[in-house]
């Protein structure tokens, strides 16, 4: 699917990958929001080519709330793992998951 320069990819489906990144984000987002989630379920997401990857993803988080989370993954030659970048709270399974 083309993306213009910089710009956003469309939404899709979370996938495995898109899990595992939340999974491994999670403590820094239950840190960032003060609270701990029993539920932290990856539902979509889009991405951003940078120097690595921004990947901005909805998640579910129980009941009807969601977050959205922008993750930043670094090229495999810079090392490192993915690093929660931002995180936006009071979202529903309305929003649309876009850049921020």
């Amino acid at each position: 699917m083309p993306m213009k320069c910089g710009g956003t990819g469309p939404a899709a489906d979370a996938t495995e990958e898109i899990q595992k990144l939340c999974d491994e984000v999670k403590p820094s987002a239950e840190a960032k929001a003060g609270k701990t989630y029993d539920v932290f379920t990856a539902k979509s997401y889009t991405s951003q080519v940078v120097a690595g990857t921004n990947f901005f993803i909805k998640v579910h988080v129980g009941g009807d709330e969601h977050v959205h989370l922008r993750v930043f993954k670094p090229l495999p030659c810079n090392g490192g793992g993915p690093e929660l970048s931002d995180m936006q709270h009071n979202k529903t399974h309305q929003d649309p998951v876009e850049y921020f």
